[in-house]
């Protein structure tokens, strides 16, 4: 069965409105696959790029099947990245914004207590790296009784990464009778025999690698010699003129000295690498998305975690030494049907890693010449004109989703006797307010976060200044973050 529309599938109303929101318009070929089958809670194995849309093929359903009453988990999604976990947990939040999933993820070097409280509310879908999960199932903060759906994204890096054997520890500590997806760029032996292990007759699904044959992104190959190469790369950005530049180098090394030269030649530019701290890492990302910079020079650590719409050029400083980076790497361009462009500068000693990638794509990638420097002078005005101002970003996806919801901090929490159903009785109360304009609830030991739907949230604020809950007068603001 084709579908053009997400309105062909059973999607309800909570969740379809946030797919309008979130400008879903039309399904990709892995949504359309995966969909049906998975609201009929069949396992599936699912070979599939990124940028492909899977967080989506995946995160729709889950969303929609599960109960919003219980307590615990029901749906464990697991990821071999911490950037990724965060990504797919921001996905999952978005689509279930209306219906009010609270969606939690857990990674390493971050403060295990801070995780554990936040398993203590009610969560729906905890999305995480498997060391940490497994840590918190092992010490007992995170129940698994009631998962109904297990997912294993990018499974293929899972292995790369050698958490095969923790994946391992942790599907056999969840319920029998669940659901199981599991979705790889590639299906090496040893995916295939865990899927064969641990899966339910599963239904494997193909979709092409539209990461990198996408009609929507340009390749292009430059051939040059390592000292011409920053050279060439401020040509190219002055040519290109990219409202949004992802710069990939091979080490953190290259990161750094790309950094600095592009930094002091005045370009509103930012780094991303394993060598810097996680929470440093994560404003990173975020100022990316927000377009507090244009150009982010990073190894291959942000090419799964980075989900921007409109990354319109992306630049392989160093050839990728694996193949399927290249795949990762463009596929941060040319999503959501939006053009974009591949360049790839490579050295005359990296003809045969230029060849694996040909070989593994299936196409030759295109050579191109170096700029003119005739024509990188005539390009200069309208470059230096656009890196004076701000990038503007049109579709920030969380951004959209978020606009008319306000959160309140609530003074008062569990130390109170305060519950949940406490604030939406208080908060419902409100002449102009209903249930419907209540999002996800978090109660801890001495405060309350509320987040306030519709735009609602102003109206909410001010008649909680005449208004007790469960009669005591708290003090309600707007919440920082």
């Amino acid at each position: 069965m084709t579908t053009n529309k997400f309105t062909d599938f059973p999607i309800s109303d909570d969740i379809r409105r946030a797919l309008t929101i979130l400008k879903y318009d039309t399904p990709t070929e892995v949504q359309q696959k995966v969909l049906p089958l998975a609201y009929e809670s069949l396992d599936l194995v699912v070979k599939s790029q990124t940028g492909s849309g899977k967080t989506a093929a995946f995160g729709i359903p889950i969303a929609d099947q599960l109960e919003w009453e219980e307590k615990k988990p029901q749906v464990l999604i697991l990821t071999p990245t911490r950037e990724l976990a965060v990504q797919v947990r921001e996905d999952i939040t978005n689509i279930g914004r209306f219906k009010r999933v609270k969606a939690v993820a857990l990674y390493g070097k971050e403060p295990f207590s801070k995780q554990r409280e936040e398993l203590k509310q009610k969560t729906h879908v905890v999305v995480g790296t498997p060391g940490r999960v497994l840590d918190h199932i092992e010490r007992g903060t995170l129940d698994l009784e009631k998962i109904t759906h297990l997912i294993i994204d990018e499974a293929d890096e899972m292995l790369n990464r050698g958490f095969i054997e923790q994946v391992e520890d942790i599907i056999r500590e969840v319920p029998d009778n669940r659901v199981t997806m599991v979705f790889s760029a590639t299906l090496p032996k040893d995916i295939e025999s865990l899927c064969h292990a641990y899966m339910k007759d599963p239904t494997y699904i193909e979709i092409e690698s539209t990461g990198v044959t996408a009609s929507t992104i340009e390749h292009a190959l430059i051939e040059v010699k390592e000292e011409d190469k920053i050279a060439l790369l401020k040509d190219i950005t002055v040519i290109e003129n990219p409202n949004s530049c992802l710069i990939f180098c091979r080490t953190k090394e290259n990161v750094d000295s790309v950094y600095s030269e592009l930094e002091e030649a005045g370009y509103p530019v930012e780094k991303l690498h394993g060598g810097i701290v996680q929470e440093d890492r994560f404003s990173v990302m975020e100022g990316f998305k927000l377009g507090n910079f244009r150009y982010l020079v990073a190894t291959d650590v942000a090419a799964r975690g980075i989900d921007i719409d409109n990354v319109n050029l992306v630049i392989n400083y160093d050839v990728p030494m694996e193949k399927e980076s290249y795949v990762h790497r463009t596929g941060r361009t040319g999503r959501a049907g939006a053009a974009g462009k591949a360049i790839m500068f490579a050295t005359p000693y990296e003809t045969k890693f230029v060849r694996s990638i040909e070989r593994y794509i299936g196409f030759e990638l295109p050579k191109t010449e170096a700029p003119d420097p005739g024509d990188v002078a005539r390009a200069r005005r309208d470059f230096d004109e656009k890196l004076a101002s701000r990038r503007v970003v049109r579709n920030n996806k969380t951004a959209r989703i978020n606009q008319d919801i306000m959160k309140l901090h609530f003074s008062g929490g569990k130390k109170k006797k305060i519950r949940a159903v406490d604030l939406v009785g208080t908060i419902a109360n409100i002449p102009g307010v209903s249930a419907e304009d209540i999002g996800i609830i978090t109660v801890q030991d001495q405060m309350s976060y509320v987040d306030i739907l519709n735009g609602k949230g102003s109206l909410v604020l001010q008649a909680m200044e005449n208004t007790t809950v469960k009669g005591k007068k708290l003090k309600v603001s707007k919440a920082l973050k």
